[in-house]
């Protein structure tokens, strides 16, 4: 699968996708009740055979049922879409995308949170140095 291709599914099929991301590996039935205005169960799993026929999901056998989990770990696809929303909304440029997360309404952050913020600055920034 490309790294990138998240981007270039369908809106059902990111949603899918993202389920199975947030739980780790999930069943047809349990993708279709998380789902918000889910289709038919059928319609379901014919996406998820979508899905990994296009490489995104793989599957193992419990019992009777089909359990599906991502083909590429959570963190490689969180990088590829960070670079892709980087690369489409803020011309790649990290300053912009991480001023834009700090001027939204309601990211009222507390001192752990900017001293976290603070130090992973600070350790970029010896990473840029070599040292």
């Amino acid at each position: 699968m490309k790294e990138s291709s998240h981007h270039e599914l369908s809106r059902r099929e990111r949603q899918i996708m993202d389920i199975i991301y947030r739980r780790g590996a999930a069943s047809a039935t349990e993708v279709r009740a998380a789902m918000p205005d889910a289709p038919g169960y059928s319609a379901v799993r014919a996406m998820l055979r979508l899905l990994e026929n296009k490489g995104h999901l793989t599957h193992k056998q419990d019992g009777r049922k089909y359990i599906f989990v991502p083909t590429v770990p959570a963190a490689q696809a969180r990088r590829s879409a960070l670079r892709n929303l980087l690369q489409t909304f803020f011309d790649n440029s990290v300053e912009r995308a991480v001023a834009s997360l700090l001027d939204l309404k309601g990211s009222d952050l507390s001192e752990d949170d900017l001293t976290r913020l603070s130090r992973l600055i600070d350790e970029a920034k010896k990473e840029g140095d070599g040292s």
